[in-house]
């Protein structure tokens, strides 16, 4: 199995914009673009809503075949470790390796001594082209290095074999996933981590690592671009070295967590991949969620109703709601509108004030990331929220067909064209 050069994880909560994220997909096509699409959903997500893998395969296969779609397509059992891997595994064809739990946990000592001496050739200075200072290793910043890392990558290797044993060798694309965790990797770092990789046998086609700033839910990059523009290329530079020296994976390419909505990094990331001729997988979280509430409320009538009720109960539950996500959110309580004054408002209104677009003045970006983490809210509607995505599906699809189109897939992969 082979990714391709440009996926996009496309996360859908309830399982009803299959056929539209697809559409968007195929206007990339359109335009020369090919973009692989990979439906993803957490355990977590799945245990809120009530459903299970089986269910993202069904909707995966089902819009494939409305389309007739002829490349291809994965289910990614996102973020999953030894514990809760077992239920994916007959699903899923492409495995997110969540490791961050992991990180800073030591190995063995004697563990961390064998990867040392058999990566005695990194220590000393080592020029990369594309990173601007000389990388330096010496004995003490390699054991370091290793004492934060490699029983995470040990990790990741015990979940992909134990993938493995059951799908068979080369049946699966294999993700790593250290983004969960609290400081950004640094070139040297990422390059110890590759070679623990290939030393571990994983056959990673894509790995996310922590980039510096807020990647917040549903709202736009918060940080230093510029600086994020480094930290990118300098570690699409440290990949192309580690395929090369470690004998990893060719296709090896980054993966961007919580990507959705991140405009203002997607023109540095264009310039990126294009400049080091790299790929990359971008995961869209809950923007999809998002255009089926906007969808909801521009449609009117019960749908209008379902938006607002969305709100105000989320409003009332909201430490519960956002606990779970509390390191990728920022909401000021006081920015947010009070079920009152929500009551009144019209369709467009309720609209322009979730969807993400900055120049509107009515956007408000805590009202949207309190309603992309309360889509706990729409489950527990059951078959009213369900009905509801059905009769307006018409409005829905426009709008998350669009949004993945124009406001994701254009920027990072069609800007000048």
């Amino acid at each position: 199995m082979h990714l391709g050069r440009y996926s996009l994880g496309m996360g859908d909560r309830f399982g009803h914009q299959g056929r539209a994220q697809l559409a968007a997909l195929l206007k990339a096509g359109q335009q020369g673009i090919d973009i692989t699409p990979v439906w993803n959903k957490s355990n977590r997500e799945h245990g809120i809503i009530g459903t299970r893998p089986a269910d993202v395969r069904r909707e995966a296969d089902a819009a494939v075949a409305f389309h007739d779609w002829k490349g291809s397509y994965f289910v990614d059992a996102d973020h999953i470790g030894l514990g809760n891997v077992d239920g994916f595994i007959d699903a899923s064809d492409f495995f997110t390796l969540d490791v961050a739990d992991f990180t800073g946990k030591p190995a063995p000592a004697r563990d961390i001594d064998l990867f040392i001496d058999k990566h005695r050739d990194l220590l000393g200075s080592h020029r990369i082209d594309g990173v601007p200072q000389a990388i330096q290793i010496d004995d003490a910043r390699l054991r370091a290095i290793a004492g934060k890392y490699l029983f995470a990558i040990q990790q990741a290797g015990a979940i992909c074999r134990h993938v493995e044993a059951r799908k068979g060798v080369a049946r699966f694309i294999t993700e790593v996933s250290m983004d969960e965790t609290d400081t950004p990797q640094t070139p040297v770092e990422l390059l110890v981590i590759l070679a623990a990789m290939a030393d571990e046998g994983i056959p990673a086609e894509t790995i996310a690592p922590k980039f510096s700033g807020r990647f917040n839910k549903g709202v736009d990059y918060v940080g230093d671009v510029s600086r994020f523009a480094a930290e990118f290329e300098q570690d699409l530079a440290v990949i192309r070295f580690a395929v090369r020296r470690f004998r990893l994976p060719p296709a090896l390419k980054l993966s961007v967590h919580s990507g959705s909505d991140k405009f203002s990094i997607y023109e540095p990331i264009r310039q990126a991949i294009r400049k080091f001729d790299a790929g990359l997988h971008l995961k869209t979280a809950g923007t999809t969620w998002l255009e089926e509430v906007i969808g909801l409320a521009v449609a009117g009538g019960e749908g209008l109703v379902i938006a607002k009720e969305v709100y105000v109960q989320a409003r009332g539950r909201m430490d519960e709601l956002c606990g779970p996500y509390a390191t990728v959110i920022d909401i000021d309580r006081k920015q947010l509108p009070a079920p009152d004054e929500v009551r009144t408002w019209s369709g467009d209104r309720f609209a322009g004030a979730v969807r993400h677009d900055p120049s509107c003045p009515q956007y408000n970006p805590h009202l949207r990331q309190l309603l992309h983490v309360g889509y706990k809210i729409a489950a527990e509607m059951g078959p009213r929220f369900r009905n509801a995505l059905a009769e307006y599906e018409p409005t829905i699809a426009e709008n998350v067909t669009a949004n993945l189109y124009d406001r994701h897939i254009r920027p990072l992969f069609l800007a000048d064209r």
